[in-house]
């Protein structure tokens, strides 16, 4: 039996419980891994009546929020912040088999893309840098890295390379600093491992009149994994549907599955 993994931003659970309950129950992955819940961790819906009795999470009233639902065993490990803040963008958890999943929601970065005029561009650029110092010195192994990154690094993950070059989010700095800490912690892009070629996207502005006509997407969020057990990686899928359900957040899930060992469910 194999492990079955999802993110999604969500852009507020309370608000997106519904969506957030309509996903589980139709897809049933093991784990969603959720970002920007903007919810303090006791305000957060409860899911366990429909299997999911595991959760670790991070959150803020309004803001950020990185959330870990499982149904499936999981422990916490410690988080990290980064940049000098104490935002809640990232999470982690211990699976059964000992495999450590990462959950993060790297900021978005503003508009301007330079760090001497827009300090939220600065910001992002220094969350990228200590994450790749991170992951250079502590080299993980059997982890798996998910989450909104907000970068959409291949010329295919977005709608146009040549207009996007100067937007935030495919700009070369970002794309630069996001392939420095994919090589520090020798990570391996599992949506592009199983899907090489072609466009990709996660999320659709709301600013669109018509999302789905204009197409005019980027893939934003990513499922990574560490080398020894990128090779168990496959199935992956992005649920493009989902970003034309009734109010539905800009981004739509992502998903993969592993070929690790879960526990049956005789056995929880």
């Amino acid at each position: 039996m194999g492990l079955d993994i999802a993110t999604w931003n969500i852009n507020s659970v309370r608000l997106r419980a519904p969506l957030v309950r309509q996903f589980l129950e139709r897809e049933r992955p093991h784990i969603l891994a959720l970002q920007e819940t903007k919810s303090p961790v006791n305000q957060i819906p409860d899911f366990s009546d429909i299997g999911y009795r595991w959760q670790v999470a991070r959150g803020e009233k309004g803001y950020n929020g990185v959330l870990i639902l499982s149904r499936i065993p999981i422990e916490p490990v410690p988080h990290r912040d980064f940049a000098g803040r104490e935002d809640a963008r990232h999470v982690a958890a211990r699976l059964p088999d000992g495999t450590i999943l990462h959950n993060f929601y790297v900021p978005a970065g503003g508009d301007v893309p330079d760090p001497e005029e827009n300090e939220k561009f600065a910001h992002k650029l220094r969350f990228l840098e200590e994450l790749r110092d991170w992951f250079h010195h502590e080299r993980p192994a059997r982890s798996i890295l998910v989450g909104d990154l907000n970068i959409a690094p291949r010329e295919d993950d977005v709608w146009s390379h040549k207009q996007l070059l100067k937007v935030v989010s495919h700009t070369p700095v970002e794309v630069e600093h996001l392939g420095e800490v994919m090589e520090a912690g020798r990570w391996v892009d599992i949506t592009r491992q199983d899907i090489p070629e072609g466009r990709l996207y996660s999320w659709w502005s709301y600013r669109a009149r018509d999302w789905a006509a204009s197409d005019r997407g980027r893939r934003l969020d990513h499922i990574w994994a560490t080398p020894d057990i990128a090779p168990a990686g496959h199935g992956s899928r992005i649920l493009r549907e989902a970003r034309g359900w009734e109010r539905p957040s800009d981004h739509v899930p992502v998903l993969a599955s592993f070929d690790l060992a879960v526990p049956e469910a005789g056995d929880i």
